[in-house]
């Protein structure tokens, strides 16, 4: 009986392909939309997961990276104490109103980092020499997504918060959705936005640790006790994980997403179920003649159920590849999509499991193959 499934599939191929784009753009729809999502909330979190620390340290119950207050620059002190603390970091983040060289204004994100080749913050992105470059007066790096966008290059100069800088580089992975990220150094962030010009104050301190496998427990060990607390201790990815959960959970897009893609799961049940069903009541003399020759109906609804399972891998195929193709297609852009591993094969199981639903629903047109209905 399953090779009566892939004999009618081999044979009537065509009859089958409206099942199997409706299943693939189901999954095409979903993927799409979960790549972007995914994309989003890394650019929340790629202030940590472009650096190398181990520990971060903010204000009190800081929600996201992106929301950062400013905590006493003396808290340091504590962090050196520790023996596993190798080393500890500043990293300034402020706000930059942006004028384009048409007058044009735009809103940005003023990050200042230490320019030590060894530096923690933007470590994975940030070269020695964009590193020393960020030591000249005024000097400044753009992540590459956003040169056209504030119609920039390399030695041009922009106007920051009403004052004249000069884009000494550019570096890449770093977009952000709510504007440019501006990299500086501490002391330029300092002279271009005045709330960051205290010296005893910081928005983050970051800390390197000789084990890193420890770094649980040196973040228990480091946590302040007390209902009052004057900041707050979490490991890079906890840090990571909390900023991403925070925008999914806290701005709506999480739930607009689960909406889509319900209405991505209907359109694709609906339109699968009927074409199954079709092929069904199209071969019902053929499924008669074989309950007459004493075939059973569970045997004959194992063949659909298969059918269903080869449309669905079909339509998980379709949508992967095209998926990858637009995914190619909007990193040459710079457009803010991931879709990893985890999410194509999740996608796959959902396409499949639509497939099999769908066929289980076209069963029931099985109920009409009567032997009786060949001495019509």
């Amino acid at each position: 009986m399953i090779s009566l499934a892939r004999l009618t599939l081999r044979r009537e191929w065509y009859r089958f392909l409206p099942a199997v784009f409706a299943v693939g753009f189901a999954g095409l729809l979903i993927l799409v939309q979960l790549g972007i999502l995914l994309g989003i909330f890394r650019t929340v979190s790629v202030y940590i997961d472009k650096s190398s620390a181990d520990l971060w340290i903010g204000f009190p119950d800081t929600p996201s990276v992106d929301l950062a207050r400013m905590i006493p620059a003396r808290n340091e002190v504590f962090l050196r104490q520790h023996p596993e603390v190798l080393a500890v970091e500043k990293f300034s983040f402020g706000g930059a109103d942006i004028r384009r060289k048409d007058g044009s204004a735009a809103t940005g994100f003023l990050l200042g980092v230490d320019t030590r080749a060894d530096g923690m913050v933007f470590s994975k992105v940030l070269t020695p020499e964009l590193r020393e470059c960020l030591n000249k007066p005024d000097s400044i790096l753009l992540d590459v997504s956003s040169l056209g966008n504030l119609q920039a290059a390399v030695g041009d100069d922009l106007e920051i918060n009403k004052k004249r800088v000069k884009v000494g580089g550019v570096v890449s992975g770093m977009a952000a959705i709510g504007g440019p990220n501006i990299v500086t150094s501490i002391k330029t962030a300092r002279h271009l936005d005045d709330s960051l010009r205290d010296e005893n104050e910081t928005a983050f301190l970051l800390a390197r640790l000789r084990d890193p496998s420890r770094a649980a427990q040196v973040q228990a060990e480091l946590t302040p006790q007390g209902s009052v607390r004057p900041y707050s201790v979490w490991r890079a990815d906890e840090f990571s994980a909390q900023s991403q959960r925070y925008w999914l959970l806290e701005t709506g897009m999480g739930i607009g997403f689960i909406f889509s893609g319900g209405i991505a799961l209907v359109i694709g049940l609906v339109i699968t179920s009927q074409t199954l069903k079709a092929v069904v009541i199209s071969s019902l003399r053929e499924y008669a003649t074989l309950r007459a020759l004493g075939v059973n109906f569970g045997e004959l609804r194992l063949v659909v159920l298969e059918q269903a399972w080869w449309v669905g891998l079909a339509g998980a195929l379709l949508t992967t590849v095209v998926t990858r193709g637009l995914t190619m297609l909007a990193e040459a852009k710079h457009v803010l999509i991931y879709a990893p591993l985890s999410a194509y094969l999740g996608t796959a199981t959902f396409i499949i499991g639509i497939a099999l639903a769908s066929g289980w629903l076209a069963v029931r047109a099985l109920k009409k193959s009567d032997p009786a209905t060949l001495l019509r």
